[in-house]
């Protein structure tokens, strides 16, 4: 069984892989509350909004996000066709598969530090410049069918939370669009999103490098540049969703510090919103890790937003998921 998103949620069975905690209560109340004509929470079904982080929030970023192991693949390649790339990074990361040094840039990143992650972008801009979109999402989409989780043995594109793609079909079964809003590369996710998650390449908000016309006595193509049009992180979620939507999300789901900004953003006074904060605490189905994550889980507490336990509040994580560990053995 896959997590086809068809094939793994019926219409009959919404919510059914969460547990009965108070994480699911609050969803289930909130929702309640919004389709609640005339109530004093009645959100109107044209702003019944919805935003999900995606690495680590909808599929597995751990040991490394899926995205991260794509571009490793590609710089691997111009290494070996470059010797010189080769004593620098993040080429020399990616051939010595060194996960390690990637993981770092990324934690670094979500604990305010950028200054190896601007070395990571220059090299990942400079391995796709003058690239079609059309190759880029042909190779991303052939990579996403055909490699597998190092430690779960599944392809990348069956490690989707069970969960959350349930949650997605309950929230669009009373009314609300969905989107997604990733630090991750908006074209990387696009070509795998509606199969997976049911949401479209129009739907997709994330890191983009900047795009320019080639002409040619074919039509032409869009190719990337060498530079960034946009990382979307941090305080730019909230940036460029507006500028994606232009309507403020009443939802909004992520699991790290780059997404405090779009937790914050969900609802207003008048509006009030359901913030969910996914938290990684189940280190037999899956990762038990805070890193990155540390000011989100404070300020969740501190602001009664819905943290989402892992263990406690998911009855299963990955679509053909026992209840017992996912790990074997």
């Amino acid at each position: 069984m896959t997590t086809d998103y068809k094939g793994a949620v019926r219409p009959d069975a919404l919510l059914t892989s969460w547990q009965d905690t108070p994480a699911r209560q609050a969803i289930v109340d909130y929702v309640d509350r919004a389709v609640q004509e005339g109530g004093a929470q009645y959100v109107p079904p044209s702003e019944r909004i919805a935003v999900f982080d995606n690495d680590g929030t909808l599929w597995c970023e751990k040991p490394m996000p899926v995205e991260l192991g794509f571009i490793l693949q590609q710089l691997a390649e111009r290494a070996e066709q470059d010797p010189g790339l080769r004593a620098h990074q993040p080429w020399q990361a990616a051939r010595d598969q060194d996960y390690a040094w990637l993981g770092h840039v990324i934690t670094k990143h979500y604990q305010g530090d950028d200054s190896e992650l601007t070395v990571l972008l220059d090299g990942i801009l400079q391995a796709f410049a003058d690239m079609s979109v059309e190759t880029y999402a042909e190779i991303a989409e052939r990579f996403l069918r055909t490699t597998r989780h190092p430690t779960f043995g599944r392809l990348l594109r069956e490690c989707t939370y069970l969960p959350m793609v349930e949650l997605l079909r309950y929230l669009e079964a009373h009314g609300f669009t969905t989107y997604i809003a990733s630090g991750g590369d908006r074209d990387f996710m696009r070509p795998i999103t509606e199969e997976v998650y049911g949401i479209p390449a129009e739907r997709i908000i994330g890191t983009s490098a900047g795009l320019r016309y080639r002409g040619d006595d074919t039509g032409g193509s869009v190719v990337y540049q060498a530079k960034l049009d946009g990382f979307d992180d941090g305080p730019m979620k909230p940036v460029r969703i507006w500028s994606r939507i232009g309507r403020r999300p009443v939802v909004a789901a992520g699991n790290s510090n780059g997404d405090i900004p779009m937790l914050g953003y969900a609802g207003r006074p008048s509006r009030p919103g359901l913030r969910l904060l996914i938290l990684h605490d189940d280190a037999d189905r899956e990762f038990s890790y805070t890193a990155g994550a540390e000011t989100s889980i404070e300020r969740a507490r501190a602001q009664d937003w819905t943290v989402v336990s892992m263990k406690n509040d998911w009855a299963t994580i990955f679509a053909d998921e026992s209840r017992g560990s996912v790990r074997g053995g």
